[in-house]
């Protein structure tokens, strides 16, 4: 478990909703007490809407979280220029214990999980009207975060055997003085993939299909597909990403600059990080780009190994620009526009590599179908036919620096430059300051570490 927790990590505030709809803009505060904080329905609500803004932190889903599986995954592809010592760690997979960038990933995940556990444990004094909407807002949070620490923590899923490989600890009720009944171990790969596709499940079955920023049924759908390909699950991905798709919430934009570097959602956006000026801005702008848009001075460069992946005309290609002598990615330029995180390409994506694997009966159109509709947008020709290899490079080029390289390579077996898949050096250690807190954790470390 991570380090000393109070009941809660932020304190509720009342307050207005911005003119934008984005999240309550809440400030950190100390020992709330549970028995205040968690006693009515309007404060139950308060405290999602927290879980939402420690969320949207730098380190997790302001930026930070998408920006390191890049790191770690893009040998050949992009290049890590910037004076920062641990992300250098991570794109050179020579990371310590002490490498802040995983430590905050793991504290701050757990405080969101800690946070909605709360609401979790309160629902009775939610109004009956509004109690799926928040129960499946807070698993819907939890799930994402337990899906990612396993994702960087632990080995990947083995789809067809038993995953008894450590993944991270489950803690599934409220935290508040550690103990020692508190000291606890990993969970098994196995046991933390079945917990989040529960939890994801009963989401989607709850929320409402329109929830403004906040988690919707089409967001734990879209996440559920996730998962299930992450774990090899493609019968099961390929009907998570259909109901998305068929549900008619969202829409392509007709180009795909216009998915980038927006103040609000755009129409593709199942969920995404709200950012605002009045809390943080992009951690993604602040590395991929630079001074001029609010960036630092092109931390990350994008290389030829990456560049020459383009066809002749793909406009994907297009967004890419020289800034400081450097090629920069251009997805990432407002500084206070929302970080697309789930969006609906991923979704046609997945449900034409399922369809591609499994063969007939299709779930929903042939796999050119799904695939001409990425690769037309981006000012292409269609295709008269697509391979399974066609659309895993569809997908490399149109889901290119948003946070998927190493989890797509980790779960196709491909090497990582000169490492494999399952290399040791590729999994975050678990942080050297948690297993000074719980001493059941030293045994069961990552190897190498």
């Amino acid at each position: 478990m991570n380090r000393l927790l109070t009941i809660l990590s932020i304190v509720v505030l009342l307050g207005l909703l911005t003119g934008c709809d984005k999240y309550l803009d809440l400030q950190p505060s100390q020992n709330i007490d549970e028995k205040i904080a968690l006693t009515s329905d309007e404060n139950v609500k308060l405290v999602l809407q927290g879980a939402y803004s420690q969320f949207a932190l730098p380190g997790i889903y302001g930026g930070n979280i998408l920006r390191n599986a890049e790191l770690l995954g893009g040998n050949g592809e992009i290049k890590w220029v910037g004076t920062y010592i641990d992300p250098r760690q991570l794109f050179n997979k020579t990371i310590l214990t002490s490498n802040s960038e995983v430590a905050v990933q793991w504290d701050d995940s757990y405080k969101v999980i800690n946070i909605t556990n709360n609401i979790l444990a309160s629902l009775d004094v939610v109004k009956a009207a509004d109690k799926g909407t928040v129960e499946g807002g807070a698993l819907f949070l939890r799930s994402l975060m337990y899906f990612d620490l396993v994702r960087f923590f632990a080995d990947q899923y083995n789809f067809g055997t038993t995953n008894t490989q450590l993944g991270v600890p489950l803690i599934l009720t409220p935290t508040g003085v550690i103990g020692e009944s508190n000291m606890v171990t990993r969970n098994t790969v196995d046991e933390v993939y079945a917990k989040v596709i529960a939890d994801l499940t009963l989401a989607a079955s709850e929320l409402p299909d329109d929830n403004g920023v906040y988690a919707s049924s089409g967001a734990a759908n879209a996440l559920l597909a996730r998962v299930y390909l992450q774990k090899g699950d493609y019968a099961n991905a390929r009907v998570a990403a259909h109901t998305v798709i068929s549900s008619d919430m969202y829409t392509l934009k007709t180009t795909y600059a216009a998915v980038f570097n927006n103040d609000n959602n755009s129409s593709e956006d199942i969920f995404a990080t709200q950012i605002t000026p009045q809390d943080r801005f992009s951690s993604m702008t602040e590395f991929f780009s630079v001074p001029e848009y609010g960036g630092r001075d092109g931390d990350i460069e994008i290389l030829d190994g990456h560049l020459n992946l383009y066809q002749v005309g793909d406009q994907r290609f297009d967004l890419f620009f020289n800034g400081n002598g450097s090629i920069e990615c251009g997805k990432w330029n407002n500084q206070y526009g929302v970080i697309n995180l789930i969006r609906l390409a991923e979704m046609y994506l997945i449900r034409a590599e399922c369809n591609s694997r499994l063969g007939l009966p299709y779930v929903g159109p042939a796999p050119l179908v799904d695939y001409n509709i990425i690769h037309t947008r981006a000012g292409l020709p269609a295709a008269g036919s697509v391979t399974l290899n066609d659309i895993l490079m569809e997908r490399r080029l149109e889901l290119a620096f948003e946070g998927f390289k190493i989890h797509d390579l980790r779960r196709l077996h491909q090497n990582v430059g000169t490492l494999p898949f399952n290399d040791p050096k590729l999994l975050f250690p678990i942080p050297a300051r948690e297993l000074e807190a719980n001493p059941k954790l030293k045994t069961q470390q990552n190897p190498g570490y």
